[in-house]
C-alpha cells in the first residue's frame, strides 16, 4: 500500500493514501518530507512551502489559492486554501483526442425494442403526471406483488413513476417542458415495456400537453404472427372517472390487460454498442478521483470503444474542470454548449445568493475534497479521455455516440432522474463516503473508492475500487471488472440495489423556477 499519491508533476500536494502521523517520514517522486501534523487517508499533504495567494495544483490543475502560508508536510484543507477569484481561459477543441480503437466482441442479454434501442430490464410504468395521483399510482404499482407477476416471467416488476410536482408552474414554460422531458424520457424508456399514465384533471401539467409535447405513443406487439401497432398511449383521468379507488379499479384492469404484452418480449443477445451507461458520483471523498472514478473512466473508454454512449452528468461538479473538456470537444459548438452551461449557472446559483463552491458538501470535505475545482477535477475523470461529442438539456434524449455531457445538477437522486430519463439502460455510480442510491428503471451498479468503507457497507457496494490503493491493484484492472459487471447487470444480473429494492423514492425529478 502506497503512502501517498502524487497525481501530476507540476503539483505541489500528494493525496494520503492511508493515515498519516505527525513526525513521519514520507517519500514520494524523490521528495522526502516529515509530517509536521496527523493527516487522515484521501486528505493532502503539502509537498512543498506554498505562499500566501499562491495556487495550489492538483491533478495539474489550480484548486484553489492558499489563504495562510503553508509548509511542506501541513495539512491542506479548507482552514488554508480558498477558492478565490476565478478567471478562466477556453481553447475550444485543440485537444480532440484520437478515436478509440474499435472494441469488438462484446455482447449482452438485452430487450430488443421497436425505435432500435435495447432495454436491460422490462418493466411495466404507471406514470403519474401531478402529485395529486401520485398516491393512486402507488397504490395500483403494490397491487402486482411478486406472486401476481410470477404468470408474467419476462415482466420485472410494475414500477409507480410519481414526484411532487406538475401544477403551480408557467404553463409551457422552462420547468414544464422539462417536467415533460422527464415523463416521456420515463413513458419511452427502453427499459419500459409498456406503460400507462394517470392524472388528475385540472393539472397544469395536462397529459394532453405531455403527450403532445413528447409525441408520445404506445406500441402493442399481438404476438409473432402480427406486426406492432401504434396507438394513443393509455389515459386515466381521476376527475373524469369519479375519484380514487374508481381509478385504482379501472388502472388495475389496464395494467393486467398490458402485462401480457410486455411478457413476450425476450432477452437476445446484442452488441454492447446498444449500452447507453450513466455516470454519477456521491459522497465522494479524496481517494474517488484516483481510484473508483478513474477505474469507471476506463470503463467508459471501453463502452465508447464498442460503440456505446457514456453519460458524464452533474454540471455542477464539471465546474472548474470544464476547461478541460472544452478542449476535447469535437466542435467548437459542442464547447460552446457546455460553456453556455457553466454561465448559466453562475447566473442561477447567484439568482439565491450562492456560487456553485458551496459544493463540495460536508461529507466530502470530511473525507478530503476541500473545493469545488478540486471535486470536479475528481469527477470528470469517470467520463474516460474520449472526445466530448454532445451537450444535452437535463433529460433531453440523448442519440449521440461516445462521450456526452447532460446538464443535471450535483444532488443524486435529481441528476440520475434526468440521466435515466434521457435514455441511460444502465447507471454506474461512485462513491466514497458510501452513498446508497438505486435507481429505476435503470440498474444502479455501485463503485467504492475506498477498502474500509466496501467492507463496512458491502450489502450496498457492487465493486471496490478501493484495491487500487490497498491490495497494488491497477485502475486498468478495475475498469476492465467494471466493463464486466456492466455486461452482467445489463443482462439480466442483479445489482446489490436491486436486491435491496431501492430506486422508488429515488426517482426525483429537478424543480427548476418558482411554485406558484
Amino acid at each position: 500500500m502506497p503512502t501517498a499519491v502524487l497525481l501530476s508533476d507540476v503539483d505541489n500536494l500528494c493525496v494520503a493514501a492511508r493515515d498519516l502521523q505527525e513526525g513521519e517520514s514520507v517519500e514520494i517522486a524523490g521528495i522526502r518530507i516529515t509530517m509536521r501534523e496527523p493527516v487522515r487517508a484521501g486528505h493532502k499533504v503539502a509537498l512543498c512551502d506554498i505562499a500566501v495567494g499562491q495556487p495550489v495544483l492538483k491533478f495539474g490543475q489550480p484548486i484553489g489559492l492558499a489563504t495562510q502560508a503553508i509548509r511542506a508536510g501541513e495539512w491542506i484543507h479548507v482552514h488554508n486554501i480558498a477558492v478565490g477569484v476565478r478567471q478562466q481561459e477556453y481553447e475550444k477543441s485543440t485537444a480532440i483526442p484520437p478515436a478509440p480503437v474499435p472494441l469488438t466482441g462484446h455482447t449482452f442479454q438485452g430487450y430488443p425494442r421497436a425505435d432500435g434501442r435495447v432495454g436491460t430490464r422490462n418493466y411495466l410504468a404507471i406514470i403519474s403526471n401531478v402529485n395529486c395521483s401520485a398516491s393512486v399510482a402507488k397504490y395500483v404499482a403494490k397491487r402486482f406483488t411478486p406472486e401476481v407477476l410470477r404468470d408474467y416471467p419476462n415482466v420485472d416488476g410494475v414500477l409507480a413513476f410519481s414526484h411532487g410536482s406538475g401544477c403551480g408552474m408557467e404553463f409551457k414554460g422552462d420547468y414544464h417542458r422539462m417536467l415533460n422531458r422527464v415523463m416521456g424520457g420515463i413513458a419511452r424508456h427502453p427499459n419500459i415495456g409498456g406503460y400507462l399514465l394517470i392524472g388528475l384533471g385540472c393539472e397544469t401539467g395536462t397529459l394532453g400537453s405531455l403527450i403532445d409535447d413528447q409525441r408520445l405513443v404506445q406500441i402493442h406487439t399481438p404476438g409473432d404472427k402480427h406486426p406492432p401497432t401504434v396507438a394513443r398511449p393509455a389515459v386515466l383521468v381521476m376527475q373524469d372517472l369519479g375519484g380514487t379507488q374508481k381509478t385504482i379499479d379501472a388502472a388495475v384492469k389496464k395494467v393486467s390487460e398490458l402485462l401480457p404484452q410486455v411478457n413476450r418480449c425476450r432477452r437476445e443477445t446484442v452488441p454492447a454498442s446498444k449500452l447507453v451507461l450513466g455516470t454519477n458520483c456521491g459522497g465522494s471523498d479524496g481517494n474517488s478521483g484516483i481510484t473508483a472514478n478513474l477505474a469507471l473512466g476506463v470503463a467508459s473508454d471501453m463502452i465508447v470503444a464498442c460503440g456505446g454512449t457514456t453519460i458524464l452528468a452533474e454540471t455542477t461538479e464539471i465546474y472548474g474542470a470544464e476547461q478541460l473538456l472544452m478542449r476535447r470537444a469535437c466542435t467548437p459548438a459542442v464547447a460552446d454548449k457546455l460553456l453556455e452551461r457553466i454561465r448559466w449557472w453562475e447566473w442561477y446559483t447567484g439568482v439565491f445568493g450562492c456560487t456553485p463552491d458551496n459544493n463540495p458538501s460536508p461529507g466530502n470535505k470530511e473525507g478530503g475534497l476541500t473545493t469545488i475545482y478540486e471535486k470536479s477535477l475528481g469527477a470528470i475523470i469517470k467520463g474516460g479521455t474520449t472526445a466530448l461529442n454532445e451537450v444535452y438539456q437535463y433529460a433531453e434524449q440523448v442519440t449521440a455516440p461516445g462521450l456526452v455531457v447532460m446538464d443535471t445538477p450535483g444532488l443524486d437522486c435529481v441528476s440520475v432522474t434526468g440521466i435515466v430519463a434521457g435514455g441511460a439502460n444502465i447507471v454506474a455510480f461512485t462513491t466514497g463516503r458510501g452513498s446508497c442510491l438505486g435507481s429505476k428503471p435503470a440498474p444502479t451498479i455501485k463503485i467504492a473508492s475506498n477498502t474500509p468503507m466496501y467492507e463496512r457497507m458491502v450489502d450496498d457496494m457492487d465493486i471496490n475500487a478501493g484495491t487500487i490503493l490497498s491490495a497494488g491493484r491497477t485502475a486498468a484492472e478495475i475498469g476492465e471488472e467494471i466493463f464486466a459487471e456492466i455486461l452482467a447487470v445489463a443482462s439480466g444480473k442483479q445489482s446489490k440495489s436491486e436486491q435491496l429494492g431501492l430506486g422508488d423514492e429515488e426517482f426525483q425529478p429537478w424543480i427548476l423556477g418558482p411554485t406558484l
